[in-house]
């Protein structure tokens, strides 16, 4: 079962985010999250980003006001 984290706990994240959207950039494979130095995305091992200061903060926004959907790798450990 995944890790679910609470929304209040995802909503901070994504505050964080988007204070700094330049050390991140979104997966255009899976739209996750993931840091600047990132070469293979650790959710669906897609090489391609978006890494726009407004994308970033656009998807950190939507994915911190919604429930956690997505598996993560740490949830297949």
């Amino acid at each position: 079962m995944p890790t679910i984290k609470p929304l209040s706990s995802r909503a901070a994240t994504a505050a964080k985010i988007a204070a700094n959207p330049t050390a991140y950039k979104v997966c255009e494979g899976c739209n996750s999250i993931v840091g600047g130095g990132t070469a293979i995305c650790p959710n669906c091992h897609s090489f391609r980003f978006d890494d726009t200061a407004t994308q970033v903060v656009r998807q950190a926004q939507l994915l911190g006001s919604r429930e956690q959907t997505s598996v993560t790798a740490s949830d297949l450990v």
